[in-house]
């Protein structure tokens, strides 16, 4: 009598169960990256003189100015402050990545093993 489950002829049933789970991650990954790349994120330097919003594939897509942020006499600062914008900004899209990731990862308990492969 053959064993249920057993190699010949088939994945054993745990392993199609693993196999079911990992895509279903993979399908909610995509997703949510797909969410991500959507999303806006705004972040302000100087007290708000200058506001970037870039979006969750890391694209730069709005350079706010205000008046007090433009002097002629001190270039240096601007960029500075629109460098701190940006920055603050992608560390936006970075922390929803994880974010993300995290929540997805969290799932992972039910799959064992898998922190041993290194997943």
């Amino acid at each position: 009598m053959a064993k249920r489950g057993g190699f010949p002829g088939g994945m054993p049933g745990n392993m199609n169960n693993l196999m079911k789970q990992a895509q279903r991650m993979q399908r909610q990954m995509e997703e949510n990256q797909k969410e991500l790349e959507e999303k806006e994120f705004t972040a302000a330097a100087g007290g708000g003189a200058v506001e970037v919003t870039v979006t969750g594939k890391r694209e730069v897509t709005k350079v706010k100015l205000s008046e007090e942020a433009v002097d002629p006499d001190d270039i240096e600062t601007l960029e500075d402050m629109i460098v701190a914008a940006v920055n603050a900004a992608l560390s936006q899209v970075d922390e929803a990545a994880s974010a993300s990731m995290g929540k997805l990862a969290g799932g992972l308990g039910g799959l064992g093993g898998l922190s041993g492969l290194g997943l």
